[in-house]
């Protein structure tokens, strides 16, 4: 036994030594070869090009401005002059040291002054999301360092085309090296066209309809200028500086240019495709704040349910003769309705998007859903409905979008309460006080609770979603930290600036009778409560329902289930704890959209729950039912809210006064 354990003892003693070398060298080359990833330091990085640190300063160079949108603005505590009104006065805004944004990122909706120096087209079998760099353009280190590193533009150009024409996209490398030539210009041409003189002119070698059968090759062409230290802010300004796809033939994103013919024409079904390219840096104009008018009047017109597809939209149920490119028809309808009511404020209530397959690219189609509204410098906001996370990117994304476009107000909201867009924005007073005077709520109704997936992986909805128990809790929390204000307020109360309000002219009576309470509200959201199609309240001066409108005509657009927004939220929060006699609710009026061919407003327990009514010839209606758009005047400081619709004929309908002087008595 004991010379047995001798041998095995001296066994593992013979393999001991050579097991442990070979054990401790495998351990050294996985270091080397594996774990060990060696940090080369700020010093290699400058040497070697990663850009935000390589900036070669040639004699005589300037730098590059680290923002394209701003210059020096006064002090936030700037006094307001005489006779200026406060909201026009410029305040400083927070700017984007364009420095320090990544070279290696496709993202258009970053102030990027930094130009591009080369261009390149590039065809995968493959979808690059999964094959990675399988197919992107050869480059070296050196390349790399000198003239950046290819970023690619995740839209494929041969969207539209045949399931074997494969994936087309454009590379292109940015720099903010002043030592190298950068693009100045742009152009597509066929096949044995150049651009003259040929001088500094490149094109890129892939036809920009590789893969397309039958399609004649276009070719990118893109010049190259002067170096960034040879040029003065005016050419710097008008450097290419992001590149971008658009689906469809309607308006570019927010600061892009077209560049014409399409590389995809649109044909039948097939929608158009652009390259779209920006110059400079093009930052979208800010809203100036919300605020009533010196005269104590704001007006609100409700948009709900534009239904806007990739497509230029195909219309429903009308009897408008012709109705050819319905989106576009809409558009302008809006147009004319804003010129005639001249709106503060714009809400989109919801269904921005079509959805259904229509608006497979949203981006596409929120580059043109809001353009009535901003090409007239008017601010405006928006909810979500049911349809607009149908496909294509998610609420939070196209929250991002949203913000993105001149003059708008949208806001995410907090990211522990259900849903993306719960929000609040105030109105205040046009005098120096710039008193809280008005509140707007805004909330996300969901899209669905319930559905299931077909055997092609479609989903089809059963049920419609609700606002949430976190949202609720959230509006009472918002809705508790609101102010009471002097009411009725007037501007000539003492804290104003002096001689810069006139005294109210006779016409207009001040009530002597004052209180301290918050002010009026108005909340927002897509789809209906229960409570929207609950018995009216009853005029007490005439015994009749308070329900002013159409209805009726549509199956109930509420979900099935509730946790008891109506009862737990809207009828909790009160304009003061100490209401006095009858009920002092703040929110007094609910708008919603969904449903298209419901237009009327009905109270209920001391709430008027008011639907929009379909304003939109690409959303469904009903023949002999026009487009209409609500429109809430709200006057005497937010004291007086008064409600009709504007339809497509001109026409206003159903006026009516919902709060204030000449509304029922509760």
């Amino acid at each position: 036994m004991a010379y047995t354990l001798y041998r095995i003892l001296r066994a593992f003693r013979s393999i001991c030594i050579p097991l442990t070398a070979v054990i401790g060298f495998s351990c050294m080359l996985t270091f080397i070869f594996i774990l060990y990833q060696p940090t080369p330091g700020p010093g290699i990085i400058q040497r070697l090009g990663w850009q935000s640190w390589a900036v070669i300063q040639l004699q005589g160079s300037i730098d590059a401005p680290t923002s394209g949108t701003t210059t020096a603005l006064p002090s936030a505590h700037t006094d307001v002059p005489a006779g200026v009104d406060w909201w026009n006065v410029t305040t400083p805004v927070n700017t984007v040291d364009s420095s320090s944004l990544p070279l290696d990122k496709w993202a258009p909706l970053m102030p990027h002054n930094a130009g591009l120096s080369e261009i390149a087209v590039t065809r995968c079998l493959i979808n690059p999301e999964i094959s990675g760099d399988l197919c992107a353009p050869d480059s070296t280190s050196e390349d790399d360092a000198i003239k950046g590193k290819w970023v690619r533009v995740p839209r494929n150009l041969n969207l539209e085309a045949n399931y074997l024409s494969g994936w087309l996209n454009i590379y292109y490398r940015r720099t903010r090296r002043q030592d190298i030539n950068l693009i100045t210009d742009i152009r597509l041409l066929q096949a044995g066209e150049s651009p003259l003189p040929i001088d500094n002119w490149h094109h890129a070698a892939l036809s920009l309809r590789s893969g397309v059968m039958r399609a004649p090759p276009l070719y990118l062409w893109y010049r190259t200028g002067k170096t960034l230290v040879e040029m003065n802010s005016e050419e710097r300004s008008n450097l290419i500086t992001e590149l971008d796809i658009l689906y469809g033939e309607d308006v570019p994103w927010y600061g892009f240019e077209k560049l014409e013919p399409p590389t995809m024409p649109e044909k039948g079904r097939v929608e158009a495709t652009w390259l779209t390219y920006r110059r400079g840096v093009k930052s979208p104009p800010k809203a100036p704040p919300l605020h009533f008018s010196s005269s104590g009047n704001f007006k609100i017109l409700q948009v709900a349910d534009l239904h806007f597809s990739v497509s230029q939209g195909i219309c429903r149920d009308t009897d408008l003769e012709p109705c050819v490119h319905s989106d576009n028809l809409t558009t302008n309808l809006i147009s004319r309705v804003i010129d005639a009511e001249k709106p503060d404020f714009v809400v989109f209530t919801g269904d921005q998007l079509n959805g259904q397959g229509t608006s497979w690219d949203p981006k596409s189609v929120l580059a043109k859903f809001a353009r009535a509204v901003t090409d007239k410098g008017i601010p405006w906001s928006a909810v979500f409905g049911n349809h607009d996370e149908e496909s294509g990117i998610w609420k939070e994304e196209q929250v991002q979008l949203m913000k993105a476009l001149p003059y708008s107000l949208v806001e995410r909201g907090p990211k522990g309460v259900h849903g993306v867009g719960n929000y609040v924005l105030k109105v205040k007073s046009p005098d120096a006080s710039k008193t809280h005077l008005l509140t707007l709520y805004f909330l996300d109704s969901g899209s669905y609770s319930k559905g299931f997936f077909d055997w092609w992986g479609f989903f089809t909805p059963t049920a419609y979603d609700w606002i949430h128990k976190n949202q609720i809790d959230w509006f009472l929390q918002q809705s508790a930290s609101i102010n009471p204000i002097e009411r009725p307020f007037t501007p000539d109360s003492g804290k104003d600036l002096g001689n810069i309000w006139k005294r109210q002219s006779p016409e207009q009576i001040t009530p002597t009778i004052k209180r301290l309470a918050k002010p009026n509200a108005l909340m927002f959201f897509h789809i209906p409560l229960p409570e929207a199609y609950a018995k009216a309240d009853a005029d007490p001066r005439t015994n009749k329902a308070l329900d002013v409108g159409a209805s009726g005509q549509e199956q109930p657009g509420n979900a099935k289930h509730n946790d008891g927004f109506f009862e737990n939220g809207i009828l909790k929060a009160m304009e003061s704890d100490h209401t006095g006699k009858g009920h002092a609710l703040e929110v007094k009026v609910v708008g919603n959209g969904h449903c298209h061919v419901t237009e009327n407003c009905r109270r209920v327990k001391g709430v008027w729950m008011c639907f929009g009514g379909g304003g939109s010839y690409s959303g469904y209606g009903k023949i002999g039912f026009d487009r209409r758009f609500r429109v809430y005047d709200i006057s005497d400081f937010g004291e007086t809210i008064r409600t009709y619709k504007r339809t497509e004929k001109n026409e206003v309908i159903d006026e009516m006064v919902i709060s204030g002087k000449g509304a029922a008595p509760s």
